[in-house]
C-alpha cells in the first residue's frame, strides 16, 4: 500500500498552513514593537505552544532573572506582561479517515518530521518579524518552544540555549 504521507508532502502543507495566517501575526508583531516598555524589561520572549496541529503564539516581557514582568502604576501607555499573538491557528489538517495512517507515518519518522516543524515554524516566524520591523525594537527578541531548552534570537539570526538569553 502506497502511503498518503511523505515527509516532503506534510512539509509543505505545514508552511503553507503557516503562511496563510502570516499577515495576521505580523500585524500582532507590529503591535508588541509599538508597545512602550516598563523600563524593568530587559527582552522579549515570543514563546510558541504547540498543540496537535495548531500553534499559539504569546508574547511575554521578561527580566534578565527569567522572571514575566509586570507594570502596576498608573501610567496607561506603559506596558508590562504577556500578549496573545495567535491562538490555535491550524497548521495541518488531517481528515478523520486517514488520521490511523497519519499516525503511523509520523512514528516511523517522528525525530525528522520535529527537527523540520521547528525550522519550518522558526523560520516562518522569523520572517512574519522581520517584515512588522522586529529589528527595529531596542530590546534583544526571542523566538522558543514552550517548555524547549533552545530558543532563536531574533536580532543574531542564531539559535541558543535557552539559559543563555538570561546571559547576554
Amino acid at each position: 500500500m502506497i502511503s498518503l504521507f511523505t515527509i516532503e508532502k506534510y512539509s509543505h502543507t505545514v508552511k503553507e498552513s503557516l503562511q496563510r495566517s502570516s499577515e495576521e501575526l505580523i500585524q500582532q508583531i507590529r503591535k508588541t514593537l509599538d508597545f512602550n516598555y516598563y523600563d524593568q524589561v530587559d527582552l522579549l520572549d515570543y514563546t510558541a505552544f504547540i498543540q496537535p496541529y495548531e500553534i499559539s503564539i504569546v508574547m511575554y516581557s521578561m527580566d534578565r532573572n527569567a522572571n514575566e514582568v509586570f507594570y502596576h502604576g498608573s501610567e496607561s501607555n506603559i506596558f508590562a506582561g504577556s500578549y496573545d499573538l495567535m491562538e490555535d491557528v491550524e497548521y495541518f489538517n488531517l481528515p478523520d479517515d486517514e488520521e490511523d495512517e497519519f499516525w503511523a507515518f509520523y512514528e516511523q519518522h517522528e525525530e525528522e518530521i520535529s527537527k523540520i516543524e521547528t525550522q519550518i515554524m522558526v523560520d516562518w516566524f522569523k520572517d512574519c518579524w522581520k517584515q512588522a520591523g522586529g529589528e527595529r525594537v531596542k530590546l534583544p527578541s526571542y523566538f522558543s518552544f514552550h517548555d524547549d531548552d533552545h530558543c532563536f534570537d531574533l536580532k543574531n539570526n542564531q539559535w541558543m540555549t535557552d539559559g543563555d538569553k538570561w546571559l547576554n
